[in-house]
């Protein structure tokens, strides 16, 4: 029987892998989203970010935030990295930034200065002399951190999500724009090597114009929330509490928003979201509780539903789709779907899968598009981060190209702009599912900019000279 694209749009695309990104060891306890008290100008900005080329830095000298689960990670692929200088390492557990001196010691390379406790990266901002700081920290910190870093003169890169509430989204555009400082999402997704590819196809038209696009995070982290192991201080749990909606949405949008241009000749415009109810994570803290009263605090708690879905209009009128569930046990996915007027395209499930009509490409076919339309950036250094590894490589092309445009001083791939919207869906989802799934406005948080904004270039014209440390 031959596919056809209302059979695929109509079932859920799942499949396997895993990502898990922003598990660091600072902690806090979770808090519910109030009306934004924030005043922002209304005016357009002084100063566009977007195709913002700060000047170049030969040697990036890098303070890393963070060295629970996710920071180690970055620190090893940092450290391949030539015309890079990791000078601090902190995390409010000392002995976490001991252990990640290994990465260093073990390349040959000079030790970094030492940060700890709750206020250590402060210190480590205000003492050392730093170009970049990268944060690793739990969701709630990333903000303060990042806009901390930003008015002391660096460029910051934060996992993902960059703002969890809307006042902040607006702190993180401002603050870039009045110190003229990268503030960056390190939404690795958007390198994955079939998100690159298509993201080149479709801006070679190769689908026409794109009409509709699906992402998602689709991960049962039941037990690992629940894992007195596993985040410090059980943060991430307590994140799931008295929260209803999309808390995680980037991984599956920022690669989607680039393929249809968001920020960048269109803009989200309004959403609506809708959540089930919790069937799993209130029982399973019951359960737990029954042998460990460890968990009695968890007990009773309002937990967000299992699966939320959020629909958006963009304002020139096309859609997307994104998905969150991290409880249900079902296979890993991060649903993505692209529609067009001449094609469609999607992963998760296995395999990979393009077509122009009504059956997928063969497999023959599928190596044509891949040798034709691989992003050069892929061609250059994919081989290379697939050794080195992070999720398969995507992490190391991140980390890789972020480094060689401050190098180079060339625009960076995702501005501040992209890491405001990509995050605000997390505050505005909640608001839509308490008001019955009511369509919520999407702040422009460009600022009109959105309407002669350039998309990101996908070639490394003015870089690529960036090398790697040798591997053996």
């Amino acid at each position: 029987m031959k596919p056809n694209r209302r059979k695929f749009l109509q079932s859920l695309a799942i499949g396997t892998g895993a990502v898990a990104i922003g598990l660091p060891a600072f902690s806090k306890e979770a808090g519910a989203e109030a009306e934004s008290s924030y005043r922002y100008s209304e005016a357009a900005p002084k100063f566009n970010m977007c195709g913002y080329a700060a000047p170049k830095i030969d040697k990036v000298r890098i303070g890393i935030i963070g060295l629970g689960m996710r920071g180690p990670g970055a620190v090893g692929r940092m450290s391949f990295i030539e015309g890079v200088e990791i000078k601090a390492l902190c995390d409010k557990l000392p002995e976490r930034a001991t252990a990640a001196q290994k990465f260093l010691t073990e390349k040959g390379l000079p030790k970094a200065t030492e940060y700890s406790g709750e206020n250590g990266w402060k210190e480590m901002i205000d003492k050392e002399d730093l170009d970049l700081v990268y944060i690793c920290t739990p969701w709630h910190l990333h903000t303060p951190m990042a806009v901390y870093a930003m008015e002391h003169g660096k460029h910051a890169a934060t996992e993902v999500p960059a703002a969890l509430t809307i006042e902040d989204c607006w702190k993180l555009v401002e603050t870039s724009e009045k110190t003229r400082k990268h503030c960056m999402m390190l939404e690795n997704c958007c390198y994955d090597f079939f998100e690159m590819l298509t993201l080149n196809m479709a801006r070679q038209g190769m689908f026409g114009e794109l009409i509709h696009a699906e992402g998602a995070y689709i991960h049962d982290l039941l037990g690992l929330n629940f894992n007195k192991k596993g985040y410090e201080s059980m943060w991430r749990l307590k994140e799931n509490i008295d929260f209803n909606g999309n808390l995680y949405p980037t991984h599956g949008l920022g690669p989607i928003a680039q393929c249809m241009n968001i920020n960048r000749g269109d803009k989200m415009d309004y959403l609506v979201s809708v959540s089930t109810n919790d069937f799993m994570m209130g029982d399973e803290a019951k359960e737990r509780a029954k042998k460990d009263a460890f968990y009695n605090e968890f007990v009773g708690r309002n937990y967000r539903g299992n699966m939320n879905t959020t629909t958006i209009r963009t304002s020139k009128g096309k859609t997307l789709m994104l998905q969150h569930d991290v409880t249900s046990p079902r296979p890993y996915s991060r649903i993505h779907l692209l529609s067009g007027t001449k094609g469609f395209a999607s992963k998760w499930p296995d395999p990979e899968r393009i077509t122009f009509g009504e059956e997928w490409l063969k497999e023959d076919e599928m190596k044509k598009l891949y040798d034709k339309y691989t992003p050069e950036l892929i061609k250059h250094v994919g081989d290379i981060a697939k050794k080195v590894g992070g999720h398969g490589g995507m992490d190391f092309m991140m980390d890789w190209r972020l480094i060689d445009c401050l190098r180079n001083g060339l625009p960076l791939d995702q501005d501040v702009y992209d890491a405001a919207a990509w995050s605000c869906i997390v505050p505005l989802s909640k608001k839509s599912v308490s008001k019955r799934s009511s369509s919520v406005d999407i702040p422009d948080f460009t600022r009109g900019g959105w309407t002669a904004n350039k998309p990101v270039s996908l070639t490394l014209e003015g870089g690529g000279n960036t090398t790697v440390r040798s591997m053996k």
